[in-house]
């Protein structure tokens, strides 16, 4: 079994997609290990999206994520880091394969209803970030 981190973000949970996208989770045979909604400070969403630090998104994805709450979650399944990339689509949502996550309730490049770890290096980092117990 694999761990992944994922996030519903900001703008999901302001529209509340929060339970249709846990629904879609849940029926894609993902095992959600942990879940906990909270809001992030100007320094942890800094932290957590330091590999962006100097990019030009990076003030605008930080603003993002503190405008709301989000609903992190530890996710298990076979694979589970491909599969949820998969389940989500592509970061731009007009790009999203129909069906998916961010197809359905991203608004944009920047509001994309989602975060998921990329690598298994980057899922143990994202999960100790939100579950250091795990």
């Amino acid at each position: 079994m694999e761990r992944t981190l994922a996030i519903i973000k900001p703008d999901a949970v302001a529209a509340k997609h929060t339970g249709n996208i846990i629904d879609i989770i849940e029926n894609n045979d993902f095992n959600i290990v942990r879940m906990y909604k909270t809001k992030l400070s100007r320094d942890q969403a800094e932290r957590f999206y330091a590999i962006h630090k100097g990019k030009s998104f990076f003030e605008e994805l930080v603003c993002m994520m503190i405008s709301g709450p989000i609903i992190v979650l530890a996710l298990e399944k076979d694979g589970a880091i491909k599969a949820w990339r998969e389940l989500m689509g592509d970061t731009n949502p007009a790009n999203a394969a129909p069906g998916t996550i961010r197809n359905l309730y991203g608004i944009s490049i920047g509001s994309n209803a989602t975060h998921g770890s990329d690598s298994p290096a980057t899922a143990v980092q994202e999960l100790a970030f939100f579950f250091p117990d795990l």
